[in-house]
């Protein structure tokens, strides 16, 4: 299994500078419960199926961020790929109710019947929530949107099969622990968990009997 690894924000620029020294705006120090958290994320053992890269942080979002990108790769194929953002307010935020807050993107193909079944939305809201609930880690404020598409061609491209993506936009404010600082690590495993469901692939261990599991896609397309 890999550890994670990825990219300091400063909130101004976006980026580290070519010695991955981060600075704070205005030149300030980056805070130490951002930096243990950022220490967190890059020191998860994730699973080998989920392979994470650097990307650039969002600029305005909050004072300082932290972004990896991952893909859930099986074989050849990619199956499912993602965003996670963690935020960081040293003043905290209203809308957050704490100083941290994890903001994802997650996408993948799906058999047009699955597209289909009227309770996508609950059961992939269902994912994400089980996929923290079973890793016993505490959070508030959820949110997002789940967003189901397809894609039918014609013309020259007639001979290509119907297409179905579902995508979860989401949102959680982490818990935070012995100085101010939530298990960044274990977020990032149970968002990883959130991806391989998405995916299609089995759990990594027991799973959570709250999460109700739609079937596994017969013959994923490479992308």
């Amino acid at each position: 299994m890999a550890a994670a690894q990825g990219r300091l924000s400063d909130g101004a620029d976006g980026m580290d500078d070519a010695k991955d020294t981060a600075r704070g705006r205005a030149g300030s120090a980056l805070p130490p419960a951002f930096r243990s958290a950022v220490d967190g994320l890059r020191t998860a053992r994730l699973r080998p199926q989920v392979e994470v890269e650097p990307t650039p942080a969002p600029q305005r979002l909050a004072p300082h961020a932290y972004a990896l990108e991952a893909v859930v790769v099986d074989g050849d194929q990619e199956l499912a790929d993602g965003r996670l953002v963690l935020l960081h307010d040293p003043a905290g935020h209203e809308a957050w109710h704490g100083t941290f807050r994890l903001v994802t993107l997650v996408r993948a193909e799906l058999e047009p019947e699955m597209a289909a079944d009227p309770l996508l939305p609950e059961v992939c809201w269902s994912w994400l929530t089980g996929a923290l609930q079973a890793r016993g880690l505490g959070y508030g404020e959820p949110s997002g949107t789940i967003t189901r598409a397809g894609s039918h061609y014609f013309g020259g491209l007639a001979e290509r099969p119907p297409a179905s993506q579902i995508e979860i936009r989401a949102s959680w404010t982490p818990r935070e622990g012995l100085g101010g600082v939530p298990d960044t690590a274990a977020h990032l495993v149970s968002w990883c968990d959130l991806l391989a469901q998405v995916a299609g692939l089995p759990p990594a261990g027991p799973g959570d009997a709250s999460v109700v599991t739609l079937p596994q896609r017969r013959d994923p397309q490479a992308r």
